[in-house]
């Protein structure tokens, strides 16, 4: 956002270099505000309220294209939205302000004091189009919490947040046969068909359309016309057109230029077109331009799928076919989430988000404590997996899948350090399931932070080796512990406290007796036990205090290291250290 900060005198200018500096704004005085008003996204006053009221109240014209204005006192207690506090981004601003300074943010837009969604920017937000912008009586609807039903046809990041912050007036639901209108003041919708309904509503969809188009000769451009009508007697919206797709010998028709102006054009060949199976195959059109489909068979190309949104509508002169992104198509999911060591806070973000959303959460109960999924919506299936098969998993998984329900695969740590999850993947391939992994805090960093050491120490060691040692899973004969061990780096063992003496005894090949160890039992759980020592004590260690197999070891001399160089104050910086110790 190109911003400007106003000042009124120099005694301001300090505290307007310090907003300036996080923002790259500019530092323009206050005369400079009515030539430079159509140039900044953004005007930050430090000025009493009245004085900013009072020099913006001849500019301001419109919040959808007037700049956020936000005043801040000349003792940066308080940041102010002045004007344009959605639309415009004077809130976000404001409470941004209001964190560089320290400042308190006052804000009186309703739907920000009651935690309520924004409506207006929810599209600029989540980068969807929207059907009409003039929405007041929805958003007075909405802000005085009447009964709204929310239809998430499609899935994306925006949808997942909707579903993870619904309001106590909002009911989801994801097909409109299934709302009872009459229950209901307002109507959200985000996805690109709109549901035959009376009610006041607000319209976003992803851009997620790809319309395949098949033309006559020559056809006149006035053709448009009905072309964009019949997508409107279909409900659907055409802002959320991505791309047009059309076979090549079409390109110099007047229709197709014309579009061009508004989107993309994909001009495809035959041969192309010929690789699809479509519903409505024509052999008048295969005689003209060599192809069984032009208008199907382009949007299943252009949108990458086998399905269509809308099948062949013909028109005079023109053939028309719409096709959804499969990314946006609300579908059956697995996410694998990593969960982290144990704490329930050590989950990411994103991975809570999924435990809140999904339908299925089956989670590694012998590895995973279940405190993780207390988090699960009402409703929501919860099952261990610690006593079922792979099969029995994966089907289960599919069961939910296959009714285009989410599913939160939860596994311990970081799913791609010994997660076992391969086989899934090749099972969810196989399946033609969707499946993501959201990363999780492996052990071996939650290792680091409960030992309070840096695992790699400048000039001496900057390698950490993750592995375990062999047990009934052979290892690689490149990777024995006392290979891996030549280089002294430092070393996280996982799965290996059944084997601590052929652990020892490997490791001792390479480093020397009083090496630092320490054996990690159940990492940030609440019966976590720590216990230091010598490599020469490790078996002893893990033995006596009965350590299994959710013990990390790690070793190395990273291990409370406290004196290692860093690159600051090694030989070749000494001058600079001596002079800030003087200073």
């Amino acid at each position: 956002m190109h911003q400007a900060i106003i000042i009124l005198s120099e005694d301001q200018r300090m505290l307007a270099e310090t907003m300036a500096r996080e923002t790259d704004a500019d530092i323009l005085s206050v005369k400079d505000v009515e030539k430079s008003w159509k140039d900044y996204e953004a005007f930050v006053f430090i000025a009493a309220l009245g004085i900013c009221v009072r020099t913006i109240a001849p500019l301001l014209e419109d919040k959808h294209t007037d700049p956020a204005v936000v005043c801040v006192d000349t003792c940066g207690r308080h940041a102010i939205a002045v004007a344009s506090g959605h639309v415009g981004g004077a809130n976000e601003l404001t409470r941004h302000i209001a964190h560089i300074i320290g400042a308190e943010a006052v804000i009186t837009t309703q739907s920000d004091l009651n935690d309520l969604w924004p409506l207006d920017i929810l599209a600029q937000r989540f980068g969807w189009v929207m059907a009409d912008t003039h929405i007041n009586q929805q958003i007075a609807l909405f802000v005085a919490q009447q009964p709204t039903a929310l239809l998430l046809e499609t899935r994306d990041k925006g949808t997942d947040w909707m579903e993870s912050h619904c309001l106590p007036h909002v009911s989801v639901f994801y097909h409109a046969e299934d709302i009872d209108m009459e229950r209901y003041k307002l109507l959200l919708v985000v996805g690109p068909v709109m549901p035959e309904t009376q009610l006041p509503t607000v319209w976003y969809s992803p851009k997620c359309l790809h319309a395949g188009i098949g033309l006559a000769h020559q056809a006149p451009i006035t053709h448009l016309q009905s072309i964009c009508k019949c997508i409107s007697d279909h409900r659907i919206m055409q802002q959320a057109i991505v791309a047009w797709h059309t076979i090549d010998v079409k390109a110099d028709e007047p229709i197709i230029r014309k579009l061009q102006e508004e989107a993309p054009v994909q001009l495809l060949t035959a041969d192309e077109l010929n690789t699809k199976e479509v519903p409505t195959p024509s052999a008048v059109v295969e005689n003209h331009v060599g192809t069984k489909s032009v208008c199907e068979a382009a949007a299943m190309l252009g949108a990458a799928t086998n399905d269509l949104l809308m099948t062949k509508q013909k028109g005079t002169h023109w053939t028309l076919a719409m096709a959804v992104e499969p990314r946006y198509e609300r579908r059956g999911h697995v996410e694998i989430v990593g969960a982290g060591p144990g704490d329930p806070d050590l989950v990411s973000v994103r991975g809570r988000r999924f435990l809140e959303t999904a339908d299925l959460i089956l989670y590694a109960g012998s590895l995973v404590p279940r405190e993780l999924t207390l988090c699960a919506k009402d409703g929501a299936v919860v099952r261990s997996s610690a006593s079922m098969a792979l099969e029995e998993q994966c089907e289960l998984m599919k069961s939910f899948t296959d009714r285009g329900l989410l599913v939160v695969r939860l596994h311990t740590g970081d799913p791609c350090i010994f997660g076992a999850i391969q086989e899934q993947m090749a099972f969810f391939d196989d399946n033609a399931i969707s499946y993501h992994i959201t990363p999780g805090i492996s052990s071996f960093l939650a290792a680091a932070a409960e030992l309070r050491s840096q695992f790699t120490i400048p000039e001496r060691c900057q390698t950490i080796i993750l592995t375990r040692g062999e047990g009934r899973t052979p290892m690689p004969e490149k990777e024995k512990l006392h290979l891996l061990a030549r280089s002294q780096s430092t070393m996280c063992i996982f799965l290996s406290a059944a084997i601590v003496d052929d652990v020892q005894r490997q490791l001792l090949q390479e480093y020397p007796p009083h090496t630092p160890v320490a054996a990690c039992y159940h990492l940030t759980w609440p019966d976590q036990h720590i216990y230091r020592g010598r490599l020469d004590q490790l078996s002893a260690i893990v033995k006596d205090n009965h350590l299994t197999l959710t013990t990390m070891i790690v070793v190395g001399e990273a291990i409370d290291n406290r004196h290692g160089l860093s690159e600051l104050y090694s030989s070749h910086f000494t001058h600079l250290f001596r002079k800030a110790t003087k200073e």
